[in-house]
């Protein structure tokens, strides 16, 4: 056969073998993405408007957070949290107003402690949406109640329901998941708002919990 003939299948059979090898890593990737985000995959695809510009940005927001020192709360920090949260969330019957600006500082505090950088919201938001991604809608739809009722936009339905958002992501910042699920009515499980709260999580399950973390931190560095 002719060498000119046999290169040319050399180099196609390359280059097809090549492009398969790019396209399997890509979709791992993408799956990878998906798997790790979430709906948080969708809403970045969304904002971006570009699936490739999506993926990308999301990796940078692993690299970004591999980078940090993020740990668990200790016992003690947990129950001083989960105290503060009781008097927020207590607050809300007779100054709701006051009571969600309460449960933002709480809930940048306890980021604060964990490790996170305190950026501006967007920022704030991003990292927290890569061990977080099934609560970080919450804590959207918590600020955007937050500045609408900076305008004047808000009614108390409004507000019961941003508290309900800060909660979602307050117990899991936590790691705590005993807390339960104000409804409509505007009480929580038998009890009002501003009686129910995420209870600290006992100190062996804090623990716990904080090191199956770390574990899972320490897996995805070493792959």
């Amino acid at each position: 056969m002719d060498p000119g003939v046999v290169l040319a299948i050399v180099v196609i059979v390359a280059l097809v073998v090549a492009a398969g090898i790019f396209l399997y890593s890509r979709r791992q990737r993408s799956e990878h993405l998906r798997e790790r985000f979430g709906p948080e995959y969708e809403h970045a695809v969304q904002e971006t408007g570009d699936r490739s510009a999506a993926e990308r940005a999301l990796r940078e927001r692993e690299a970004q957070v591999e980078k940090l020192d993020i740990r668990s709360l200790s016992p003690q920090e947990s129950e001083r949290f989960g105290g503060e949260w009781r008097e927020a969330q207590a607050r809300f019957v007779d100054d709701p107003v006051a009571a969600i600006k309460e449960a933002d500082r709480l809930v940048q505090e306890v980021m604060r402690a964990r490790g996170y950088p305190m950026g501006d919201f967007d920022a704030r938001a991003a990292l927290i949406s890569v061990d977080h991604p099934h609560v970080v809608s919450n804590y959207r739809a918590a600020h955007e109640v937050a500045q609408r009722n900076g305008r004047g936009e808000t009614n108390t339905e409004d507000l019961r329901q941003a508290m309900v958002h800060y909660r979602a992501l307050f117990e899991e910042l936590l790691e705590t998941q005993a807390v339960p699920r104000a409804h409509a009515d505007g009480h929580a499980d038998g009890q009002t708002v501003g009686t129910q709260v995420p209870p600290a999580q006992p100190a062996e399950d804090a623990k716990r919990a904080g090191s199956g973390e770390h574990e899972k931190r320490s897996e995805r560095k070493a792959a």
